[in-house]
């Protein structure tokens, strides 16, 4: 199973689904909460039909994930490399594929090079990695000021048009896939990254893999302006979440009806995307807690399995 449209996904935050501790002390000796991704559930996830095995971040970050710290190292809180290649030899040896999250617009202030731009300002080699200010401070009482994601100053925004700041996430990105094997990214806030890159990060990853899978997540808009043939081949299907939901809670089909013409009909605009469906995931509410009659959960997941696309079911749900 190579092609992504024949792929059904099992999603799994690692941080808990494992129950790593909250905060990163980035001294502590690894702890391989991975063996908790035991053969128990491997064969569990292969029962379901899954395919595919979707990890939110596993590089070393200070609380979720989507702070990263190293693009090179483990996340401590959940094992080493070796424990973490482990685990993806047991799921391919049940022909899963197992695809990462690749966090690339922007990192935490604990990441090295920002760190480095803390001691040492505008005498930092890496200054130029982020959008910087050297007239203003932040709300950290930093002596610059810096470009946040969505207002969250915990999280730093990359230049991705810096030359050595691409070419970091790349030599990262080659290491993920020749290192520890994995088949695929699903790349966050893929609706903010540069186009630039996402080009060249699709080109990279053709030139190791031909096959490689890039899923980008997108909220908003026209999903083509990133899946296409010069980025990547898929995106979340947000409109669709959102009627699978609703159109139950409404009893209203025509609202789910509406969307699948829309992106899947005769004119449908999307109707050679393998687009990555789903009814919850770890950044909105689960899906039981969404629908106003849990019986509704049984069509819904029938809608979710027979609609066109990749179905992705979230752990536990």
């Amino acid at each position: 199973m190579n092609h992504l449209q024949d792929a059904m996904f099992y999603h799994i935050y690692p941080l808990g689904f494992c129950g790593a501790l909250y905060e990163n002390d980035f001294y502590s000796q690894p702890v391989l909460r991975f063996e908790e991704i035991n053969e128990e559930w491997i064969i569990h996830i292969k029962e379901l039909g899954m395919n595919a095995v979707y990890l939110g971040p596993i590089f070393e970050s200070k609380y979720h994930g989507y702070d990263t710290a190293d693009y090179f190292r483990i996340d401590r809180r959940l094992g080493d490399e070796a424990c973490f290649k482990r685990l993806v030899e047991r799921l391919h040896n049940h022909g899963i594929r197992v695809v990462l999250d690749g966090v690339f617009h922007h990192v935490g202030r604990d990441f090295w090079a920002f760190q480095d731009v803390c001691k040492n300002g505008q005498n930092s080699p890496y200054k130029d990695w982020f959008y910087l200010d050297f007239n203003q401070s932040s709300p950290y009482q930093d002596n610059f000021r810096y470009e946040p994601w969505e207002g969250h100053y915990e999280l730093v925004k990359l230049n991705l048009q810096n030359y050595d700041t691409k070419m970091h996430l790349l030599e990262a990105v080659s290491y993920w896939m020749q290192q520890l094997h994995i088949d695929g990214i699903r790349l966050d806030v893929a609706y903010s990254l540069d186009t630039h890159f996402l080009q060249a990060l699709n080109q990279h990853c053709r030139s190791i893999k031909n096959d490689f899978w890039l899923i980008g997540e997108i909220i908003h808009g026209d999903y083509r302006r990133i899946a296409n043939d010069d980025m990547l081949q898929s995106t979340t299907n947000y409109e669709c979440y959102k009627g699978l939901y609703s159109s139950h809670n409404d009893k209203n089909y025509f609202e789910l009806a509406h969307s699948l013409n829309r992106e899947f009909g005769s004119g449908g605009m999307y109707r050679d995307l393998p687009l990555y469906n789903f009814v919850d995931n770890h950044d909105v509410d689960r899906i039981a807690s969404r629908l106003n009659k849990s019986s509704h959960l049984y069509p819904l997941y029938i809608a979710l399995f027979t609609i066109p696309g990749v179905p992705a079911i979230y752990y536990g749900s």
